[in-house]
């Protein structure tokens, strides 16, 4: 493929999809590919990246999104790609253009009509959403920590219900008033969620909210599975529910939710386990638009199916990386999981094999590298494994040095999407702000 087309127009490279590997991957094309040659594209439907693994602190309202999310128009200028603001609809792969969905106001009126992008090379990064496996009542009635969007509503929400109780119990001390959440999903999301809460909780009564504590604060985390966290050893797993029972968490385990309601989770034994707030966490999927796209191959959760190259298996123009995708290696009886690690394993990979596609190199095949997995539990303790299978076996790891491993993490990422120098003054910033700034954002 040369550098520039016959017709004279410069290589384009469509990105859609502005999460933990996309953006890394906008990043390194823009800094290393030359602008005169190559033009590459960031298609998002939000105007900021923030990192998934950190929105149940946004959640909580430990973490103020404004101070950690990534402006994607500022982040384009400085690594030489462009961003454009919309939504995929479909993928039109015999003129090899996307169809981005028109962008409309507030009071609905557009502000964008719908549009085409042409690609050269099209990588396909939109993550997942929340699967709900059809139960009943889950989308009406249950909030999901998919988008900053979402995690917004949930802190809202958290925030209401707490005033409501603080008031209730100014009026009347002896009132049996509750924050009560209901976590279905005993996977990371659900189990950092819910020590995350209880840290919240604690912190409420140096900012007005007097009469409440993390006593007035019920959680309920529901899995379905024998255990929580099955991604880590089972010894770290039982050290995890013992911590967030002496949290106050009620963990239940083997235990199948039926059906949704307003007011309460309902459970397979019969069990109404009444709840203000319901968040889904049980499981991810592909989102619905990705089914079938442009005729490509997808698996019955709308991921898209590629091969060890990350190519899509029916157009080696189109890759998918992240969460979106579904590689199962060779001898593997599994898919790659769905992880940030995974995610930027996948977008160096990604680089590689579009550099050399252009060059006429030979591409690489993805090697997945499980470096372990880390569940924080708030300021109260981390847990988790490391090294997965590279020394072929885990290595257990707790409270202090887990934790130093599982920050790393995220700082790793800064430093992949911003550089050496703006990452590690990002995370001097972000220490001076853990200082100056207040424990909880409550608006």
């Amino acid at each position: 493929m040369p550098r520039t087309r016959p017709d004279g127009k410069k290589t384009q490279i469509v990105v859609v999809g502005g999460g933990a590997g996309g953006l890394e991957l906008v990043a390194k094309l823009g800094g290393h590919l030359s602008r005169e040659d190559f033009d590459i594209i960031l298609v998002d439907r939000n105007s900021t990246h923030i990192w998934k693994p950190l929105l149940h602190e946004v959640a909580a309202g430990s973490l103020d999104a404004n101070l950690d999310e990534v402006g994607y128009r500022g982040h384009a200028y400085r690594w030489g790609y462009r961003y454009f603001d919309g939504a995929l609809e479909t993928i039109d792969r015999e003129a090899q253009q996307i169809v981005v969905a028109p962008i409309r106001d507030e009071d609905g009126s557009e502000v964008i009509g719908r549009h085409r992008i042409r690609y050269d090379y099209l990588v396909m990064a939109v993550g997942s959403v929340s699967n709900d496996f059809g139960t009943p009542g889950v989308r009406e009635h249950c909030l999901s920590l998919d988008t900053r969007a979402d995690a917004d509503r949930f802190r809202r929400r958290l925030l209401n219900q707490c005033l409501r109780v603080s008031r209730t119990m100014t009026q009347d001390p002896t009132a049996d008033a509750y924050a009560r959440v209901a976590i279905v999903g005993g996977g990371a999301t659900g189990v950092e969620l819910a020590a995350e809460l209880y840290s919240a909780a604690t912190a409420l009564g140096f900012y007005g909210l007097e009469v409440f504590d993390e006593k007035r604060l019920q959680v309920t985390l529901i899995e379905a599975g024998p255990r929580i966290l099955p991604a880590l050893p089972e010894k770290l797993a039982g050290a995890a529910t013992e911590e967030l029972e002496a949290l106050g968490v009620r963990v239940l385990t083997g235990t199948q939710v039926t059906s949704a309601t307003a007011e309460a989770i309902i459970t397979r034994d019969g069990e109404t386990i009444p709840a203000d707030l319901k968040v889904w966490a049980a499981g991810v999927k592909g989102a619905d638009f990705l089914k079938a796209i442009g005729g490509l191959e997808t698996t019955r959760n709308n991921q898209l199916v590629v091969g060890a190259t990350l190519q899509t298996t029916l157009d080696d123009r189109i890759f998918a990386i992240g969460d979106c995708a579904y590689y199962v290696p060779e001898g593997e009886g599994k898919p790659i999981p769905p992880r940030a690690q995974a995610a930027h394993q996948m977008a160096t990979t990604a680089y590689h094999n579009i550099r050399a596609l252009i060059d006429g190199k030979p591409l690489r095949h993805f090697v997945y590298q499980d470096k372990g997995s880390l569940v924080s539990l708030a300021r109260y303790t981390t847990v988790g494994s490391l090294m997965g299978n590279l020394v072929g076996g885990r290595m257990a790891i707790e409270g202090r040095l887990a934790r130093l491993v599982y920050t790393s993490l995220y700082r790793m990422h800064l430093i992949a999407i911003h550089g050496w120098l703006k990452g590690l003054s990002l995370l001097l910033v972000g220490h001076v702000n853990q200082v100056v700034r207040p424990k909880l954002k409550l608006h």
